[in-house]
């Protein structure tokens, strides 16, 4: 089935992102108290997660953590995207504990309800805000949550963060046990690369991995019953800069003051996952401020600036022709150039230093969809009428635009999600709308030809590719010839718990690798970026323990702490907030700030939402 044609231009921005106002649920908000462990054994034993082992009388003790079982025996169907007379893939083994094949237990605890169609939110706990003393004292202000109603747009509520300026909660101590840039496309926060390198990555464990609350940023005022976006957040060693209401603002990332402050048009629309070595980033803004005239002014404004200085270098718009101005949803950067991607009025590359257009591809029979920057410049194509669409995966060259190479894809393909720029990985779903909007991954070599197929069963790993767009796949990494994803919570050796891992595949063979990174019990592990040949990983705390930052070896896959955020209940209320698989995440240099990109008007007076929260070693 293929997925819906994107909006007209002048709708609200659509999308994956926190921040759509979404009616209550029924019964109002009654407060109901903060979370607390298990008083006693239910009356009736939890039925074995996904991807466990099952029995019919008693649950039983996972066996021990290991490979991945081989592949079943017999000859393999011949899947699609494999050129005739091509080795056909080897099948994927099963999820999970060696040799055990998926399971069909319920989603999740027990009582839980599966999740909602691919297109809609999933839905997430809010916490609202307490009444904390000026200064953000440990107060025992008691939490409220607020469980968001499924709209019927693509979007989540956005979540308020509870003020949190207390540490604690860490012995400030490392452990040790047995995800080229942001996934894998050169470096969302400045550094990082394929990890094809060697030696590691450049990421130090600080003096203390115990962290503190930094700063976080309120979230500026919104007409009720609207949703602005926000997008755009990128982190250096100076400056931590975040997009807010019509402008970028720069902050100081130790300390939340701000450093320099860029006007814009409008609201931002996109903004470039990359930042270059000399400290430039792109955004795109709407043209004008939203009002009830024009309530969603057009994406045309692109904004390339100094990242130290907050220093506008220039701002430019692209009129095809001499006639209406493009509009655009996606921006990255490769080398000098910018490619701009719409996915309506084809694409367009300006050279960074100056602004100037440097090609456009004709909008004819075809047209570029979007493109992913980083180390290379990769487009998706697409040619044909609405419903029969073909794409193709093209290898740029960024000055001229120039294709170097192109990949067909198979008919019935509805779009293209780049996960990588080099090695070129990308992915698409199987023929259905999925939730993770890519269950079938292509690794292609140097010259744009297919070197392995991997797939990724909808339901059993916890990777999410954005609707619409080329470059925005999260929790999912790129490095040492393998492509790295989590995998859906299931029971954990704790009695109740729920764990997952990450686990690789070849991106030579799409086998399954041995690698496997356990989150632990009662942690949820997803990767945020590679870092050389390691994985920058995030790990989710249980109810009563803080949250991490981990490096994973590329090699031996031994894991170390680089960062524990504080345990209070309002710091993790906080980051659950943030809905941290979603959100905008950057970690570097012992800092990790993770931001809203919708925002929208608070449900009540007294609830005071945030933007972004920041944490540093203590």
């Amino acid at each position: 089935m293929s997925q819906p044609p994107p909006p007209p231009p002048n709708q609200p921005p659509q999308g994956g992102g926190s921040g759509a106002p979404q009616n209550p649920p029924p019964g109002g908000f009654g407060p109901p108290p903060p979370p607390a462990p298990p008083a006693g054994p239910p009356q009736q034993p939890p039925q074995p997660g996904y991807g466990y082992p099952q029995n019919p009388q008693t649950p039983q003790t996972p066996p021990p953590a290991g490979p991945p079982a081989a592949p079943p025996q017999g000859p393999p169907q011949q899947p699609y995207g494999y050129p005739q007379g091509a080795p056909q893939p080897p099948t994927q083994p099963g999820y999970g504990y060696p040799g055990q094949p998926p399971a069909q237990p319920g989603y999740g605890y027990p009582g839980q309800q599966p999740p909602p169609p691919y297109g809609y939110p999933q839905p997430h706990t809010m916490p609202m805000q307490p009444q904390v003393p000026q200064g953000g004292g440990k107060g025992g202000t008691q939490l409220a949550i607020i469980v968001a109603a499924v709209v019927a747009i693509a979007l989540i509520v956005g979540a308020g963060v509870l003020y949190a300026n207390s540490s604690g909660g860490n012995d400030g101590k490392d452990t040790s046990a047995s995800s080229g840039g942001a996934e894998g496309k050169g470096g969302e926060d400045g550094g990082g690369d394929d990890g094809a390198g060697s030696g590691g990555g450049s990421e130090k464990v600080p003096s203390s991995t115990g962290a503190k609350v930094l700063f976080q940023l309120p979230a500026p005022e919104v007409p009720k019953k609207e949703v602005w976006s926000v997008e755009g957040s990128w982190l250096t060693e100076k400056v931590y800069a975040k997009a807010g209401v019509r402008k970028v603002v720069g902050h100081d990332p130790d300390t939340g003051k701000e450093v320099w402050s860029l006007p814009l048009k409008g609201l931002t629309c996109a903004a470039s996952p990359e930042v270059t070595k000399d400290g430039v980033a792109v955004v795109v803004a709407e043209e004008a401020p939203r009002t009830k005239a024009d309530p969603y002014p057009q994406c045309t404004e692109i904004t390339a600036f100094d990242m130290d200085t907050g220093k506008e270098l220039w701002t430019k718009s692209v009129a095809p022709g001499g006639g209406e101005k493009a509009k655009f949803k996606e921006a990255s950067i490769t080398g000098t150039t910018v490619a701009l991607g719409s996915g309506l009025d084809g694409g367009a590359a300006l050279d960074l230093t100056d602004g100037k257009v440097l090609w456009q591809p004709k909008v004819e029979a075809c047209e570029d969809v979007g493109y992913a920057g980083g180390e290379q410049l990769v487009a998706v194509r697409k040619c044909g009428d609405y419903g029969n669409e073909k794409y193709e995966v093209q290898l740029l060259d960024p000055k001229s635009g120039t294709v170097k190479w192109s990949y067909k894809l198979p008919a019935g393909i509805d779009n293209a999600k780049i996960i990588s720029t080099k090695p070129v990985v990308f992915g698409v779903d199987s023929g259905e709308i999925t939730a993770s909007g890519a269950t079938d991954v292509f690794s292609l070599d140097d010259g744009g030809k297919l070197r392995a197929k991997i797939t990724l069963e909808d339901g059993k790993y916890e990777h999410d590719c954005g609707v619409n767009k080329v470059h925005d796949c999260k929790s999912i990494a790129v490095g040492n010839d393998k492509l790295y994803v989590p995998t859906r919570q299931h029971e954990g050796a704790e009695k109740y718990s729920r764990v997952n891992e990450i686990v690789s595949f070849s991106l030579a063979t799409g086998k399954s690798t041995s690698d496997r990174a356990d989150a632990g019990d009662g942690y949820e592990i997803f990767p945020i970026r590679m870092d050389g040949t390691d994985i920058i990983a995030f790990k989710i705390g249980p109810y009563d323990k803080g949250s991490q930052v981990v490096s994973i070896d590329g090699k031996s896959f031994e894991e170390t702490k680089l960062l524990e955020t504080p345990a209070t209940d309002q710091v993790r209320s906080a980051i659950s907030g943030m809905v941290p698989k979603s959100s905008e995440m950057r970690y570097t240099g012992g800092r990790l700030f993770m931001a809203e990109d919708l925002i929208s008007a608070p449900y009540s007076k007294t609830e005071k939402d945030y933007t972004a929260i920041g944490f540093g070693a203590e």
